[in-house]
C-alpha cells in the first residue's frame, strides 16, 4: 500500500508538471528591477538562502535566524503603520515582511493575527530550493533613500516544486503627503500567478487547500484588510486586476496615512448607481472609504438641455421644445430642424410626423438614456465632439473635473483620465516635475517656457503663448449640439454651418436687421448680401467674429454676410446663418 500511494502522488507531481508546463502563464505587469545582483532584484548579500520557510539571515550563505533589516536609508524617521513605528523589517520567504520578527508559518491564516503586524503580497508556503537560483527562484530587497523593493523572483511551492512559478515584487516608498511622520505608500506588483497552495497546506499540484492571503495586518485584531479573493483559487486574479483606475492588470497600489489608515481598496474608480438619485444626479463612482468603497455622486443637478439626459434631475430626460432655437424642436435628445413648408429637409434627411427633420436612417432608432442615434447608429452623448483646453465630457456636457472638489494642504486638483473625475494629488512641492517642467507656487508643474506666463480667462499657455481655449482642429468639433465655446466655456448657443445657410427667423445669438445691417443685441455691423465665411469646421466664427476677436477690447468684422430669402406670402427679409455646430512542517 504505501509503495502505492506513493506511486500514485508521484503520478500525481508528474501530471502537474504536465498541466503547468501546458498552462499558460498569467502575466501582468512587469517587475522593477536593475537593483544589481544576479538576477537585478539586488545584490547578493541581500538575498535569502534557498529554503523552506525561513527569512533573510544576513546573505544567500546565511542559514541561521532571522535578522532584522533596517529601512532608515527609505524612511529615516521609520514607517508609521497602524500606528506602530517601525525602522527594520524582515523579509520572510512565504511571500510576506514582517516588523517584530521573522515568519515562517507556511500555510496563511485568515487576518487578524495576534503580535505579528504584516505586509503580504503573496502569504503562501514559497520554497525556493527547486530550479536554479540565484537567476530564479530567490528572494532579494533593495533599500535606497524614499524606496524599499521587495521581489520574489519566479519563486516555486513546497515542496521543491518549480513546475509551476509566481513573480511579484513589493515597494514601500516615502509618501507623497510632504510630512515626517511615517506615511508611506505600498504597492504589489504581479508579473506571473500559476500557484496558489503549496503541498502542506492542503494542496496538489499547485492548487487547491488553503490558497495565498494578500493584504495587510496591524497585529492587533482589529486593523486589516485583505484582498476578497484573499484564500481563495481565485487569487489568482490579482494577475488580472487593478485597484489602479486605469492601471495595468497586476498592480496594486494602497496609501498608509495617519495612524495606518490605509488607502487603495479595491474596486475603486469603477461606476456605481447614487442610491435615491435620478437621472444625470443618480451617476457616480466607486471610492476608497476606510477598508471599503462608497458611491461618490459624480453630477449635480444642472440646467435642462435636449441632450437625451435627466440634467435636472427630476426623472424625466428633458424633451420640452423651448431649450432649442426658434424652428428647432428637441427629438430624441437632439435640436433638430422643423420642415420648412414646401421648401422640406436638407438632403439625407426626412419630414417625420411632428414637422421635424432628422436623419433618415434615424427615424427608426430609439436610443437608450445617455445615447443618441447618428448615421443609423445609437452612439454615447460625448462622442462627436471634443471639450475646450481643461474640460472633460461627463454625462454630454463639458464640465470642470474639479469643480467641487476640496483637497487638503500641499495637494491639488487634477483630472483622472479614467473616470473624467477630480481627483487630489501631492502638490509638487511634494513630487517632482517631470523633463521641461518647473514646479509653481501655486503647486502646479508647467512647461519651462510658460513659467511666468499669465492668460486671461478662456485661455491657457502652450510653447509660451496665451491660446485661446476655443481654438479647434480643422476635423475638430468643440462643445456639444446647441452650444458654443466662449471664454473657454461650452454655453448655449448655435454654430455656424459649414454647408448650405437655410433661412431662419432668428436665432438665439443675436437678430440681424436687413434694412441696416446691424445686429440688434450686440452691436456688430454686417454688410448685408455677402458671403458667410465660416472659417474652419468647428470653430466659433460667425457673425461676431472669432473667439479670439470677441474675447479682446475690439472686433473687425470681415466677410460676414447676412444670408437673404422670401418666406411665404409676407415677403420680409431676414439674415440667419444655419447654427450646429470607466502538513508535514509545524511551526
Amino acid at each position: 500500500m504505501t509503495v502505492f500511494l506513493r506511486r500514485f502522488s508521484a503520478g500525481l507531481v508528474a501530471a502537474s508538471a504536465l498541466l503547468g508546463a501546458m498552462m499558460p502563464a498569467a502575466e501582468a505587469i512587469p517587475l522593477l528591477n536593475g537593483f544589481g545582483g544576479p538576477s537585478g532584484y539586488g545584490p547578493a548579500m541581500n538575498c535569502v538562502h534557498p529554503n523552506d520557510d525561513g527569512s533573510w539571515a544576513g546573505g544567500p550563505n546565511a542559514t541561521g535566524a532571522a535578522m532584522a533589516i533596517p529601512i532608515t536609508t527609505a524612511f529615516p524617521n521609520g514607517i508609521n503603520f497602524y500606528g506602530g513605528n517601525y525602522r527594520t523589517m524582515f523579509v520572510n520567504t512565504n511571500g510576506n515582511i514582517t516588523f517584530r520578527g521573522g515568519l515562517g508559518t507556511f500555510t496563511p491564516m485568515p487576518f487578524p493575527i495576534a503580535e505579528q503586524p504584516m505586509i503580504a503580497p503573496w502569504w503562501a508556503d514559497v520554497d525556493t530550493r527547486g530550479g536554479s537560483p540565484p537567476t530564479n527562484n530567490n528572494i532579494c530587497f533593495y533599500v535606497e533613500p524614499n524606496r524599499v523593493v521587495v521581489t520574489w523572483n519566479m519563486v516555486g511551492y513546497f515542496a521543491s516544486h518549480h513546475n509551476l512559478l509566481n513573480d511579484f515584487q513589493l515597494i514601500l516608498t516615502s509618501s507623497n503627503t510632504c510630512s515626517n511622520n511615517g506615511n508611506f505608500d505600498v504597492e504589489f506588483r504581479y508579473n506571473r500567478c500559476q500557484w496558489t497552495t503549496g503541498d502542506a497546506s492542503g494542496g496538489m499540484g499547485g492548487t487547491g487547500g488553503t490558497p495565498a492571503q494578500v493584504g495587510f495586518d496591524a497585529g492587533n485584531r482589529r486593523n486589516f484588510v485583505a484582498l476578497p479573493m484573499s484564500r481563495m483559487a481565485s487569487i489568482l486574479d490579482v494577475c488580472r486586476q487593478t485597484n489602479v483606475p486605469g492601471g495595468q492588470p497586476g498592480l496594486w497600489r494602497f496609501q498608509i496615512v495617519g495612524d495606518g489608515d490605509i488607502l487603495g481598496c479595491t474596486g475603486a474608480g469603477q461606476p456605481c448607481t447614487v442610491p435615491g438619485q435620478r437621472g444625470l444626479c443618480g451617476q457616480g463612482v466607486q471610492v476608497c472609504e476606510g477598508m471599503g468603497t462608497v458611491c461618490r455622486q459624480i453630477n449635480q443637478p444642472g440646467p435642462r438641455r435636449c441632450n437625451g439626459y435627466d440634467n435636472d434631475c427630476d426623472g424625466t430626460v428633458d424633451e420640452d421644445d423651448s431649450l432649442c432655437t426658434r424652428n428647432q424642436v428637441c427629438d430624441r435628445g437632439a435640436c433638430v430642424d422643423r420642415c420648412m413648408g414646401e421648401l422640406g429637409c436638407l438632403t439625407g434627411r426626412t419630414c417625420t410626423d411632428r414637422g421635424t427633420c432628422i436623419e433618415t436612417a434615424c427615424i427608426n432608432v430609439m436610443c437608450p438614456e445617455g445615447q443618441r442615434c447618428s448615421g443609423g447608429q445609437c452612439t454615447g452623448v460625448c462622442d462627436g465632439f471634443s471639450c475646450p483646453t481643461s474640460r472633460v465630457c461627463r454625462g454630454g456636457r463639458c464640465v470642470d473635473p474639479c469643480a467641487g472638489v476640496t483637497c487638503g494642504e500641499r495637494e491639488i486638483c487634477e483630472n483622472d483620465p479614467a473616470t473624467n473625475l477630480g481627483r487630489c494629488v501631492p502638490a509638487c512641492q511634494c513630487r517632482p516635475c517631470g523633463p521641461g517642467q518647473s514646479c509653481q507656487p501655486d503647486g502646479r508643474c508647467v512647461s519651462d517656457p510658460c513659467v511666468g506666463v499669465v492668460c486671461d480667462t478662456g485661455q491657457s499657455c502652450n510653447e509660451g503663448r496665451c491660446v485661446d481655449s476655443c481654438i479647434a482642429g480643422p476635423d475638430q468639433i468643440l462643445c456639444p449640439s446647441g452650444e458654443v465655446c466662449e471664454r473657454g466655456e461650452c454655453v448655449p448657443g448655435q454654430r455656424p454651418d459649414a454647408g448650405t445657410p437655410r433661412v431662419d427667423s432668428g436665432t438665439n445669438d443675436a437678430s440681424v436687421s436687413a434694412d441696416t445691417g446691424i445686429a440688434t443685441d450686440r452691436g456688430v455691423r454686417v454688410d448685408v448680401g455677402q458671403r458667410v465665411d465660416v472659417g474652419q469646421p468647428g470653430n466659433d466664427v460667425g457673425i461676431f467674429g472669432s473667439a479670439n476677436e470677441r474675447s479682446g477690447c475690439s472686433c473687425d468684422v470681415v466677410g460676414v454676410t447676412a444670408a437673404r430669402s422670401r418666406m411665404g406670402l409676407l415677403g420680409l427679409a431676414f439674415g440667419a446663418v444655419l447654427v450646429r455646430r470607466r502538513r508535514r512542517k509545524m511551526a
